[in-house]
C-alpha cells in the first residue's frame, strides 16, 4: 500500500465530522464535482463526485417510520441515480436505471421520497455505473433512530472506504475499464479512508460506551475489522438488531455494502485506541480514538439487544422452494461461453465485451427473473460460487435471514459474502412487491456480468 499508518503510531489528524442535514425543507441532494483531502498532509487535494460538497455526502438522520423526502440535483457529467441500500423501499424508489426508473441525465432532477419501515444503518449511494461513481465518492449514510435508543456516550457512523489515487497528484487513478480489476477480485485502492479522511481522529474517555456504525463502502475491499483499545458487542448487521449480541472476540469480516453496529466500552490504558483493519503484513489503523480523561459515573457492564424490527417471520423451511444461482467466470476459471440476452457467446467474444463473469449462465441481467415469486411465499436461494474469488451478493428491497450449516436460521442480512468455492443459502420471504435486483456488490464484477433481477407480484 502507498499510504499506510501502523495502529501504535499516532500521527496529526483533524477530527472527521459528518455534516449533519437541516432538520427543515428537505435541502436537496446535489450530486456534483468538489475537492476534498482524502490522502495524507502534504498531499493536494483530490476531485471528487460529492452529494453536496463532502464525501461522504450529508448524513440524513430519521426516526423509525418516517418519511425521507429528497430531490436529487445532477450536476455531474453522467447520467446517475440513488440506491437506498437496505431500505425495504417501495419499488419506484429503488434507483436502479432500467428496472425502477430511467437514469437522471446531467441538469436533470428526479424526487425521491419513500418511508422507512426499519431503525438501523443504511446508506445511499449512486447506482448507474456505479463502480466509477461510487468510487469518485457519491455514497453517504442514512440513519434510522429507534424509538428507544442504546445507553451510549457518543453515536458515531465510521464510514470505510479505500480510494485508488495517484500517488504524485493524488488525484483518482481513472482505469475504470481496468480488464485486470474487472475479472480478478475488483478495484482495490491504495489508500483508506474513514469518513472520507485518512487516519481521522475521535475524542473519547476512558470507560465511555460507543455506538459505532461501520459501513463498509468500498468497490471491492472485504475489510478484516479488530479493535485495540475497545472492547464490546456486534448489535447489528445490515441494519438488523441481531438476536443475542455477539462479543467481539478477534477480528470479523466487512465485504462491500454490508454494516455492522458495535457497542464497545472505550478500556484502554493508553492515549489512543483504534479500529484496526487486519493485513497481511500487519494491523494497520483506520481511525484513532483519543483518549481525554475519564468519563464520570459508573462503568456499566454487558449489553441489551436493540429492539427488534417488523420483519416477516420465516416458516418452516421443508416447505420452501430452493432456487439455484450459480456464479460462474473470471480469471481462473474463465467463462466458456454464456448468454447475453438470447445470444450465446464464447467467453472470448464476451471478454472482448469487459464480460467476465455469469450468473446461472447469463453475463448480463437476463430478460426473465431468476425468481418469480408471489407476494409472502418463502424461498431458499442456494448461491454456489464456482469461481476463484468472494462476492457479496446482495438483494434489493428484502432482507433475508442466512441457512447455517447445521440447517438453523442465523442472523438477517442484506448481503451475503460467498466465498471461492463456498455455497451459501438464505431464506427469503418476498414480501416486497416489484422488480428488484440481485447482484454483486464487488461493483466491478456487477459491471462486468454478475447482474440479475427477481419479481415478486
Amino acid at each position: 500500500m502507498l499510504f499506510t499508518r501502523r495502529h501504535i503510531l499516532k500521527t496529526a489528524a483533524a477530527v472527521a465530522i459528518l455534516p449533519v442535514a437541516a432538520e427543515a425543507g428537505y435541502p436537496p441532494l446535489k450530486a456534483r464535482l468538489s475537492r476534498q483531502r482524502v490522502a495524507p498532509d502534504g498531499f493536494p487535494d483530490t476531485t471528487v463526485w460529492s452529494y453536496g460538497d463532502t464525501v461522504p455526502g450529508t448524513i440524513i438522520k430519521v426516526d423509525q417510520g418516517a418519511r425521507v423526502q429528497r430531490k436529487l440535483v445532477n450536476d455531474l457529467p453522467q447520467p446517475t441515480s440513488v440506491h437506498w441500500h437496505g431500505i425495504r423501499i417501495d419499488n419506484a424508489m429503488d434507483g436502479v436505471p432500467g428496472l425502477t426508473q430511467d437514469v437522471v441525465e446531467p441538469g436533470g432532477t428526479f424526487d425521491y421520497d419513500f418511508v422507512v419501515p426499519d431503525a438501523g444503518t443504511y446508506w445511499y449511494h449512486a447506482h448507474n455505473q456505479s463502480m466509477e461513481q461510487v468510487a469518485r465518492g457519491l455514497y453517504g449514510p442514512l440513519i434510522v433512530a429507534e424509538a428507544t435508543a442504546p445507553d451510549v456516550d457518543q453515536d458515531l457512523v465510521l464510514m470505510l472506504d479505500d480510494w485508488r489515487l495517484n500517488p504524485e497528484t493524488a488525484q483518482i487513478t481513472d482505469d475504470f475499464d481496468n480488464g485486470h480489476d474487472l475479472s480478478h477480485a475488483g478495484r482495490i485502492g491504495n489508500i483508506l479512508t474513514v469518513n472520507g479522511s485518512f487516519d481521522p481522529a475521535f475524542a473519547v474517555r476512558r470507560n465511555e460506551r460507543l455506538r459505532l456504525r461501520l459501513v463498509n463502502a468500498s468497490n471491492a475491499r472485504i475489510f478484516d475489522l479488530d479493535l485495540d483499545g475497545l472492547s464490546g458487542w456486534i448489535v447489528a448487521l445490515d441494519g438488523m438488531p441481531v438476536e443475542t449480541p455477539l462479543r467481539l472476540s478477534g477480528s470479523f469480516p466487512l465485504a462491500p455494502a454490508q454494516r455492522a453496529d458495535l457497542i464497545v466500552d472505550v478500556v484502554t490504558e493508553g492515549e489512543t485506541a483504534s479500529l484496526v483493519s487486519v493485513e497481511r503484513d500487519g494491523s494497520f489503523g483506520l481511525a484513532r480514538f483519543e483518549v481525554g480523561g475519564n468519563a464520570a459515573g459508573a462503568h456499566r457492564h454487558g449489553v441489551s439487544a436493540l429492539p427488534s424490527n417488523p420483519l416477516p417471520e420465516i416458516g418452516n423451511l421443508q416447505n420452501a422452494r430452493t432456487h439455484r444461482m450459480v456464479l460462474q467466470g473470471g480469471a481462473m476459471r474463465w467463462l466458456e461461453s454464456a448468454r447475453l440476452g438470447d445470444t450465446e457467446l464464447s467467453g472470448r467474444e464476451l471478454a472482448q465485451l469487459g464480460k467476465f463473469w455469469a450468473l446461472n449462465g447469463y453475463a448480463e441481467r437476463p430478460e426473465d427473473p431468476f425468481l418469480d415469486a408471489a407476494v409472502g411465499s418463502l424461498h431458499r436461494i442456494e448461491f454456489v460460487n464456482e469461481t476463484a474469488f468472494p462476492h457479496a451478493m446482495h438483494l434489493h428491497g428484502h432482507h433475508f435471514r442466512l441457512i447455517m450449516d447445521d440447517g438453523s436460521l442465523g442472523p438477517w442480512r442484506d448481503t451475503v459474502l460467498v466465498g471461492r468455492g463456498q455455497a451459501r443459502q438464505i431464506a427469503l420471504i418476498a414480501d416486497n412487491p416489484g422488480n428488484w435486483l440481485l447482484h454483486c456488490h464487488m461493483l466491478g464484477h456487477a459491471a462486468s456480468g454478475m447482474m440479475s433481477w427477481f419479481r415478486v407480484s
